[in-house]
């Protein structure tokens, strides 16, 4: 089972910005049919290895505020948990 976790600071602009709360659901949705969002082909490519074999998986995305990244840790595993955070809080 998967779970998701998002920063403060996407909690507290999806709290009050509802365009990027629309963004942020538009980028899970993506993230999940394997949109990567802005990475270049050797990145893209590492996700499509570790959804393979395991590992971590890792999209960046722009939105109308900055830059968001989106995180899965644990493939493969019952541990498996998604994070969304602002480029800055990296």
């Amino acid at each position: 089972m998967s779970k998701t976790y998002m920063t403060r600071g996407i909690n507290d602009e999806i709290a009050h910005n509802e365009e990027f709360a629309k963004e942020i659901c538009d980028i899970l949705r993506g993230f999940n049919m394997k949109d990567w969002g802005d990475l270049c082909e050797d990145d893209k490519q590492m996700n499509e290895d570790a959804l393979k074999n395991g590992g971590r998986l890792f999209a960046a995305y722009d939105t109308s505020v900055k830059k968001v990244y989106v995180i899965t840790d644990g493939l493969n595993t019952k541990e498996k948990y998604t994070t969304i955070l602002f480029a800055e809080e990296y």
